[in-house]
């Protein structure tokens, strides 16, 4: 019979290592994501949300790109449609972690362990369980989850409080780290493939661009960046799709590669 802290796929002693590795491995990405959360917690203020609200809202989505994605389109009273779609959108990468990591699982891994560790799948937490050797057992992603996940919606409330006390003009010093964030997830990329910089500046002139179009008036400034993200993306995608080894499957071409940063994320 299976024990509470395990199925029967996974011995206890087994699960019990596994557990104690990744909450170890999980305590850096825990540190960086407080200080990455406590500035969502400030565009989640500026947006209206409570402390309570923001943390559960980090609970549930944890990912920065999507969060401020929302705290942006709710402080800007868009529609349901815009927030669900724009969300998608921002986090659409880890649909294609989410099958990679699927690979690293064992064939005999339940279909309920599969679901639970593709609820947090962020760029650390898939960095270092990609990086286990052999198969993955899902509990050392419990254990980075466990450490990571709370520190994410705590630091998220946290930047709420603050920005409840700090200044006006502190606070908005502090929501320009999340930008810092997002430069730091650029440039690399940008740095290690010349195609990916120049989709990076072909979507910073489009979006210019659209903003300079009276016919795109109407479309909310959220919708007008779903709409480039995809188009963009999906044209990149057709004109420069990632050449593959010979007998190596699907190893993309070295000129390709792109770091994994951030918690972008």
């Amino acid at each position: 019979m299976p024990t509470a802290a395990s199925s029967e796929d996974f011995p206890v002693k087994t699960t019990q290592i596994c557990l104690r590795q990744g909450i170890r491995d999980g305590m850096p990405i825990a540190l960086g994501y407080f200080a990455v959360a406590f500035t969502l917690g400030i565009a989640a203020r500026n947006a209206d949300f409570s402390a309570v609200q923001a943390m559960v809202e980090s609970l549930t989505n944890n990912a920065s790109a999507g969060e401020y994605a929302v705290f942006s389109l709710a402080a800007a009273r868009a529609g349901y449609w815009e927030v669900a779609v724009m969300t998608l959108v921002a986090n659409a990468r880890y649909l294609l972690m989410s099958c990679s990591l699927s690979q690293k699982l064992a064939p005999e891994t339940p279909l309920y362990h599969r679901m639970l560790v593709a609820f947090d799948v962020t760029d650390e937490i898939f960095g270092i369980s990609i990086g286990k050797p052999g198969p993955l057992n899902p509990f050392y992603t419990y254990g980075a989850m466990t450490i990571a996940l709370p520190s994410w919606a705590f630091g998220t409330a946290m930047g709420v409080v603050a920005g409840n006390v700090l200044p006006v003009s502190l606070g908005s010093a502090l929501s320009v780290a999340l930008y810092g964030m997002f430069i730091a997830i650029i440039i690399p990329a940008a740095k290690a493939s010349r195609i990916v910089g120049g989709v990076v500046l072909v979507s910073f002139l489009a979006s210019f661009i659209v903003s300079r179009i009276p016919l795109f008036d109407r479309l909310s400034d959220s919708m007008k960046i779903s709409l480039l993200t995809v188009l963009i993306a999906g044209a990149a995608a057709i004109l420069f799709p990632i050449k593959e080894k010979d007998g190596a499957g699907s190893a993309p071409d070295t000129n390709q590669k792109t770091e994994v940063t951030g918690h972008d994320a």
